[in-house]
């Protein structure tokens, strides 16, 4: 009987997860990973310990909770705050994902002598002819592959992922068969540990501790600036870069009897670039802090063909990448792509739908 670690977060999708295994022979442990504490309950938040704790009871398998709130902090929530300061718009499920969840999930398998590691994410591992591990993506509305393209061989070599070949409405429904607590439990939409979803006050608040040594050199951002055009000309004030995105369009605050949309952060002059809709559109990017999964980092100069993901919901564009000598890719599409956002992940997927890799929007062209 082979032991499996599954990570609980007290929803659905995990709880079916562990009962799927658990029907097919394995030897289950539930383990819970708390991220960091709320400032009222001293509960972590995205990880709900008391609906994991009965979800084991029902299923009846051990149940264990580890701390990784230093590596949550360094990981995810501090350079969440330093990329909004720096005009950027984060991923922090992206880090987490690999710094975090999958990285304390190992150690615990380790502790526990368990051979695989499980979560419910709505993904395939499959280890190719070459050797290497990697996610594909599944045709259900939930994949999530995108948020895993930063995950390791290491960590896909012991992964089990049994939700994907299911939707959400057959996970909810043998949830409900199994009598498992969560059945009915809503999806969480917000950023785990921004309470109340309000992020401008989250960063607000913490970027005196990230930017310990330097606060008085960012503190301008977090407060009034210029909306500009291209040309640098004053349009009005806006209320702190730390609020807006590129793309966005709502929530400006200006009326000039047609649309305008943020077309860039300057974080060094306090200024937010608008622009016309067909302004956003372009057909080169260039990404840093690549993770190849399904093939080895191709070599300075190298080309590669993918369809190429620039956010969560985007369908995807093929494009080239060449890869630069100072180890980023530049990415040029057969077709325009709408507001590619810098900080945000572009995620190379193969005509089968397997990742290739990712790396984190950097620089627009």
């Amino acid at each position: 009987m082979s032991k499996v670690v599954v990570g609980l977060s007290g929803g659905v999708d995990s709880a079916v997860t562990a009962y799927l295994l658990k029907e097919q022979g394995y030897e289950v442990v539930g383990v819970t990973l708390r991220t960091w504490v709320d400032s009222d309950t001293e509960v972590s938040k995205c990880c709900e310990m008391e609906d994991a704790r009965r979800i084991c009871l029902k299923l009846g398998i051990p149940y264990h909770i580890q701390n990784v709130g230093k590596d949550f902090c360094k990981y995810v929530t501090t350079p969440f705050v330093s990329e909004y300061i720096n005009g950027r718009t984060p991923s922090p499920c992206v880090e987490c994902n690999r710094y975090v969840k999958f990285a304390g999930m190992r150690y615990v398998a380790e502790l526990l002598q368990a051979d695989f590691i499980a979560t419910g994410h709505y993904a395939r591992v499959v280890r190719l002819p070459n050797g290497r591990y990697s996610v594909q993506h599944t045709p259900t509305s939930k994949d999530q592959t995108y948020m895993l393209y930063k995950l390791t061989q290491d960590q896909l070599s012991g992964l089990l992922m049994p939700l994907c070949d299911y939707t959400k409405a057959e996970v909810r429904e043998i949830a409900r068969k199994a009598e498992i607590p969560v059945a009915e439990k809503s999806d969480s939409q917000e950023i785990c540990f921004v309470e109340d979803g309000c992020y401008p006050q989250y960063v607000t608040e913490r970027a005196k501790t990230v930017f310990a040594d330097d606060y008085e050199k960012i503190a301008n951002r977090l407060g009034p600036g210029n909306f500009v055009d291209g040309a640098g000309k004053i349009l009005g004030e806006h209320k702190g870069i730390i609020r807006y995105t590129i793309g966005q369009r709502k929530g400006l605050g200006l009326a000039f009897g047609h649309p305008v949309y943020v077309r860039e952060i300057r974080p060094e002059t306090n200024e937010v670039v608008l622009c016309e809709e067909e302004t956003l559109w372009g057909s080169k990017i260039t990404c840093t802090d690549l993770n190849f999964m399904s093939i080895e980092e191709p070599a300075a100069g190298e080309t590669i063909r993918a369809k190429v993901k620039i956010r969560y919901r985007h369908d995807g564009e093929w494009a080239d990448l060449k890869m630069q000598e100072d180890g980023r890719v530049l990415i040029t599409f057969e077709k325009a792509v709408r507001a590619a956002t810098p900080g945000q992940a572009a995620v190379f997927y193969d005509e089968n739908g397997y990742v290739i890799g990712g790396g984190k929007i950097c620089e627009l062209r």
